[in-house]
C-alpha cells in the first residue's frame, strides 16, 4: 500500500510539468523549432528534402560557432558586441595572409590570431579597465570593422582553393564538414563549461562575482579568458565564412551579431549570468537558420525575415522569465 502511495506523484509528474510554464520555458527552442519544422513542411514539401536539410546545416554552422562563444560570454553577465566584426577581421586576416603567397594554414592561423588577439584586448579592458563590457565591446565592433576596411583597403579577395571548397560542399551523407566543425566545437564547449574548473568558476563569476572573489576566483583572470574564447571561436567562423562564400569580405555582416545573441537568448541561458547551456544556443541557432529558410521557401520578403526573428526573441526573452 505504501508504494502505491509512493507512486502516485509519478504518475502526475508530466500531466503536472505539461501544465507548467515554467517548462514550456526551459524547452521553448527545441518546442518552437519542432512547431517550426511542422509548419514549414506542411507548408512546403520540399523544407525537409535532403537538399534543403543540407543546406540549413550549412548556413546554421556558422551560427552556432559565434552562438558558443557569446555563451561564455553572456554566462558571466557580459555580452560580446563586437563578435561579427571580429569575424569579418579574422576573415581579412586570411585573405590578406592568402594573397601574399602564405598558404592555407598559414592563412587559418592569422585569421584566427587576430580575432583572438581582439578578444583578449576586449577582455584585458573590460576586466582590467574596469570599463563596461557593452561600451567596450561596442568601441571593438567599429575598431575591428575600420581595421578591417583599412587593411583590405576596402577590397575582398578572392580565395580559389580546393581543400575550402571541400570543406563547403562534402561532409558524412546529410551532416557537411562545417556543420560537424560546429557540432563538434559544441560538444568541446559543453565539456570545457561543465566538466572543467574554468567553467565552474565561469559560472560562479557569473552567478555572484563578489562571492567568486571570495572563494580565490580571479574573475578578472575568467572575464579575459571568455572574450578570449569568443575572439577564438570568431577566428574559427571566420574560416568557414571564408570557405562558404569563397571570399574575405571586409564588410562586417551585422545580422551575425543579432543572430548569435538571439541563438543564446532562445537558448536559454541566462542574461544575468551565473546559468548557461550549450545545447541550447545550437537549437536556437538552428531554429533561427529554419526560421529563415522557411520564409524564403515560403517567397516571403526578406523585409519580413528580420521583423519575424525580433518577434520570436521577444518571445524568448518573455519566456525566460518563468524559468525554474
Amino acid at each position: 500500500m505504501a508504494n502505491a502511495t509512493l507512486a502516485a506523484p509519478d504518475r502526475d509528474t508530466w500531466p503536472t510539468r505539461l501544465r507548467d510554464i515554467g517548462f514550456w520555458a526551459d524547452w521553448a527552442a527545441l518546442v518552437g523549432l519542432i512547431v517550426l519544422v511542422v509548419v514549414f513542411q506542411a507548408a512546403n514539401p520540399t523544407f525537409l528534402s535532403t537538399g534543403n536539410i543540407q543546406s540549413m546545416l550549412e548556413a546554421a554552422a556558422i551560427l552556432i560557432i559565434l552562438g558558443v562563444g557569446q555563451t561564455f560570454v553572456i554566462a558571466t553577465a557580459g555580452i560580446d558586441l563586437s563578435i561579427a566584426s571580429i569575424m569579418t577581421l579574422g576573415a581579412v586576416g586570411f585573405g590578406q595572409a592568402y594573397s601574399a603567397g602564405w598558404g592555407l594554414a598559414a592563412s587559418c592561423a592569422v585569421a584566427v590570431a587576430a580575432s583572438t588577439l581582439a578578444g583578449l584586448l576586449n577582455g584585458f579592458v573590460v576586466a582590467r579597465g574596469k570599463i563596461t563590457d557593452f561600451i567596450v565591446t561596442l568601441g571593438m565592433l567599429s575598431a575591428a570593422s575600420g581595421l578591417a576596411l583599412i587593411v583590405s583597403n576596402g577590397k575582398p579577395v578572392t580565395v580559389i582553393e580546393p581543400a575550402l571548397l571541400k570543406l563547403s560542399t562534402n561532409g558524412i551523407g546529410i551532416l557537411g564538414w562545417m556543420f560537424i566543425i560546429a557540432a563538434a566545437v559544441a560538444i568541446v564547449a559543453h565539456v570545457v563549461l561543465f566538466h572543467t574548473r574554468f567553467g565552474t568558476h565561469l559560472l560562479a563569476t557569473g552567478g555572484s562575482p563578489e562571492s567568486a572573489t571570495a572563494m580565490g576566483i580571479s574573475t578578472a583572470r575568467i572575464k579575459i579568458g571568455v572574450y578570449a574564447v569568443a575572439g577564438l571561436l570568431a577566428g574559427l567562423a571566420s574560416i568557414l565564412l571564408v570557405a562558404r562564400v569563397g571570399a574575405a569580405e571586409p564588410a562586417a555582416n551585422t545580422s551575425f551579431l543579432l543572430n548569435s545573441v538571439a541563438a543564446v537568448v532562445l537558448g536559454g541561458v541566462s542574461l544575468f549570468g551565473g546559468r548557461a547551456t550549450v545545447i541550447g544556443p545550437v537549437i536556437g541557432a538552428l531554429l533561427l537558420t529554419a526560421l529563415v529558410n522557411g520564409l524564403t521557401l515560403l517567397g516571403v520578403s526578406q523585409f519580413y525575415q528580420p521583423l519575424s526573428v525580433g518577434i520570436v526573441v521577444v518571445l524568448a526573452a518573455f519566456l525566460m522569465r518563468f524559468q525554474r
